[in-house]
């Protein structure tokens, strides 16, 4: 229930809402929904991070690059280096923190 749970919030909220949708021992899945025109303020990730848009579309600001994300896209986010996420559309996103490895599946 927590995309549905997200995007009800959305219909008052003037902020991104994000809430999480599954963590444990070194990792954390969010889920961040926005309307259009809504801005993520700056910050910075403090672990290996992963931004997929889910439906609709953003702009991801980082100090040097900027990267337009239509639905399915992802950008993987450096450690410690700060930067934003704009909704160009009504948009949720997931975001997927944690350390990775060297294999995958």
């Amino acid at each position: 229930m927590t995309i549905k749970k997200i995007k009800e919030e959305l219909e008052s909220s003037k902020n991104p809402v994000a809430k999480s949708l599954h963590y444990g021992a070194g990792f954390k899945i969010l889920i961040i929904g926005f309307k259009k025109g809504m801005i993520l303020k700056e910050h910075k990730a403090h672990i290996d991070s992963k931004l997929t848009v889910l439906e609709g579309a953003v702009i991801y600001n980082e100090e040097n690059r900027v990267v337009k994300l239509m639905q399915y896209d992802e950008v993987e986010i450096q450690i410690e280096v700060t930067h934003s996420v704009e909704a160009i559309e009504d948009s949720l996103c997931i975001l997927t923190q944690g350390e990775t490895t060297a294999n995958s599946i």
